[in-house]
């Protein structure tokens, strides 16, 4: 049986979907899904749990932060999720996103540039029982070419362009969806590729990221 926190945590994460993902027009019911269900709590640090669900993002340190539910959402719900896709992430962060999209896809490959961040969200995917999860330290501008192509790629930092390793890596009829823009603001954008791998670039509205740091992002001595 679970206990009254457990309850209310379980409450607010459901009317999180309910008045925050639904009411803003997002309608894939397994994406819903997988919202209702990832504990969105345990990704972020225990003094701001309280507030885990509220339509925001959180600081997870090392200045860096946790995407809020709605845009964890809408980026997923673009990447047309089936089930079997492999997915490409750059950023693992806090690892809240990582699990959704492990909720979704057949398998998942995750790179962080942050050791602290990375061995964090190993723990708790672990704990969390996504063993079809792989996290990477590395530079995430560049990819993770040894498992490529990828049916889908997500990159959850902002970036001055679409770097091009992540564009030769995405399959054909596959889908790429990155934050793409300046220092304050980007624009998110859907890359497709089609079957005869010509490239389409669709704007999907703007969002706030931190910044991509990398060989083909933002410069890392230039914060």
């Amino acid at each position: 049986m679970k206990n009254k926190n457990a309850e209310r945590l379980d409450w607010a994460r459901k009317k999180m979907v309910d008045t925050q993902l639904i009411p803003r027009g997002l309608k894939d019911e397994r994406v819903l899904e997988a919202m209702r269900k990832v504990p969105r709590h345990l990704f972020v640090q225990e003094v701001h749990r309280s507030s885990a669900y509220e339509d925001y993002p959180l600081p997870i340190g090392e200045e860096q932060t946790i995407s809020q539910p709605y845009m964890v959402a809408l980026m997923t719900e673009a990447l047309k999720l089936s089930g079997k896709e492999t997915v490409l992430e750059i950023g693992t962060g806090s690892g809240y996103q990582t699990a959704v999209l492990a909720e979704l896809a057949g398998r998942v490959y995750s790179v962080e540039r942050i050791p602290a961040l990375a061995g964090r969200a190993r723990k708790t995917l672990d704990e969390l029982g996504h063993s079809n999860v792989l996290v990477r330290l590395s530079d995430g501008t560049m990819g993770w070419e040894e498992h490529a192509p990828y049916d889908r790629i997500m990159v959850t930092a902002g970036a001055p362009s679409v770097p091009e390793p992540l564009i030769d890596q995405l399959k054909d009829d596959g889908i790429l969806v990155i934050p793409v823009g300046g220092d304050l603001s980007q624009e998110l954008i859907r890359v497709t590729r089609d079957q005869k791998g010509k490239i389409r670039k669709e704007k999907m509205g703007g969002c706030v990221f931190v910044r991509l740091l990398g060989k083909h992002g933002w410069e890392v001595n230039n914060r």
